[in-house]
């Protein structure tokens, strides 16, 4: 199954979000203007629109040119992120493409993120709701904190499970969580309904994050459009490496790497791969992952039976089995 084919219905909306995205950031200076677009022909999955679409349609009224607006918001923001995270890690590389802070330089690449969240805030104003402006306000906050604490944490080899899924939390799942609220909220769901939904979102963001962290392992270059293990060249611990980090063996090979120099070379993420494969912790994050989708699919029991259920119900089953 193709993640494309279950919300095949929503391509002329998807195809108005990407013009809009196209004319949202085509600014005045030229610079602004080159790297916004490079970022935006970059690509993605626009996954994050697609969510809330799809929940702004468990309405009744057809909601649609809202949804656009807060969908074009929510992607606008988190390409911000995406580009100030390459600062964060020194890529060079974004979909196996140059970053804009490899192709320009950091600071350009900041006032890029930047102007990109300006456009994010002022395509919402479209949308007076304030439970709406809040949501979104209290989203990039979190993410913003998420961003400090990343910065806060590299090279630590210490963090427990927890600070792990604190980090994936602020990174990931609530930006995907936002976006099934808003557009239930946009569809006029129960407060209960759209808890309902948020908690899918929060719990499907999860489980995605995780995959991405389990596939930086075991994807290759190509599919991943930047070096195998870049998480870890680039000094973050995820969940594999403190999986594996539970055989001795494994933790003194990461601890000697890391206490040599802050630099991984290709011999040495070779090593680690392999050693990798003597433990457990591909199969034991992936058990996570299942954990985290099963607890997706046990928050939709309370909506009633809706075309949109069913395809929510797809996405969570095609996230649990992706493999590259």
């Amino acid at each position: 199954m193709k993640l494309v084919k279950t919300y095949g219905f929503l391509k002329k909306e998807l195809d108005q979000i990407e013009a809009t995205l196209q004319d949202s950031i085509q600014a005045t200076h030229p610079i602004l203007r080159k790297t916004s677009t490079q970022l935006l022909k970059a690509g993605g999955k626009r996954i994050r629109p697609v969510f809330v679409l799809l929940s702004s349609k468990l309405g009744e009224e057809d909601i649609s040119e809202q949804a656009i607006h807060v969908a074009v918001s929510i992607e606008l923001i988190h390409m911000a992120t995406l580009v100030h995270d390459d600062v964060i890690d020194h890529a060079f590389l974004r979909r196996g493409k140059p970053t804009i802070r490899s192709k320009y330089d950091n600071r350009v690449a900041m006032y890029t993120g930047d102007y990109i969240l300006a456009c994010a805030l002022e395509s919402i104003t479209n949308i007076q709701d304030p439970n709406l402006h809040q949501l979104l306000s209290d989203t990039i906050v979190e993410l913003c904190i998420g961003e400090v604490e990343q910065i806060h944490q590299k090279y630590m080899l210490d963090q427990n499970l927890r600070d792990y899924l604190r980090k994936i939390k602020r990174k990931t799942a609530i930006l995907i969580a936002a976006c099934c609220k808003l557009g239930a909220l946009l569809a006029g769901k129960s407060a209960y309904i759209s808890k309902q939904i948020y908690k899918y979102g929060y719990y499907v963001g999860m489980s995605y994050q995780i995959i991405d962290d389990i596939l930086d392992f075991t994807a290759s270059e190509k599919q991943l459009g930047k070096p195998v293990g870049n998480d870890l060249i680039q000094g973050n611990v995820t969940l594999p490496i403190l999986k594996a980090m539970q055989n001795q063996e494994f933790k003194h090979l990461i601890e000697d790497i890391f206490a040599d120099s802050d630099e991984i070379s290709n011999a040495q993420m070779q090593l680690i791969l392999a050693e990798m494969k003597k433990t457990d912790a591909i199969e034991a994050s992936y058990e996570l992952s299942r954990r985290y989708l099963s607890k997706a699919l046990s928050t939709l029991e309370c909506i009633p039976d809706h075309y949109i259920k069913d395809i929510f119900i797809d996405i969570a089953k095609y996230i649990g089995n992706r493999r590259n």
